[in-house]
């Protein structure tokens, strides 16, 4: 496989915002832990950037979360969501990866198989898709409610009740 392009920097940063209508979707949300230095719009009251570490602070209720896809921070945000247990997260669609293996199925409660790839924000204000589709993955019961009726097209599944 080549895989030349996903060594291009615009594919490989770890800045790519969620677009609002997802949070318009799924929302409100209490915590968001993986914010941009500066958004392009608000998504919770209490919010981590990359300078200030997300996984060095308390989260508190329902957590949205666009973790930082690279590898070490991604698997680190995941498990803390899953000790947490009340949150929605955006992620690669990759459940072959030992991350869903070990950390996602076990300890998620749904998750959507998005239908269509997601346009993401970039830092300039332009938008873009990756060369890979999306989940939306939930934990807990309130979150999982959210998922279910959301009304984003793409595959519900009920991993644990």
């Amino acid at each position: 496989m080549d895989t030349r392009q996903q060594r291009k920097k615009e594919v490989s940063s770890d800045e790519w915002y969620t677009p609002k209508w997802i949070i318009d979707s799924l929302g409100p949300f209490d915590c968001d832990p993986c914010t941009p230095i500066v958004p392009p719009y608000p998504i919770a009251p209490l919010t981590y950037n990359k300078k200030q570490d997300g996984l060095a602070h308390a989260w508190h209720g329902m957590v949205w979360m666009n973790p930082p896809y690279s590898r070490e921070l991604l698997r680190k945000f995941c498990e803390r969501m899953a000790k947490h247990g009340n949150g929605i997260a955006l992620l690669v669609n990759r459940q072959d990866n030992l991350l869903w293996q070990e950390i996602i199925f076990p300890t998620a409660t749904s998750m959507i198989f998005m239908r269509h790839r997601i346009k993401f924000i970039r830092p300039d204000g332009t938008s873009g898709s990756p060369f890979f589709g999306s989940c939306l993955v939930a934990w807990g019961h309130e979150c999982d409610q959210r998922l279910r009726n959301c009304g984003i097209e793409g595959k519900y599944v009920v991993l644990n009740e």
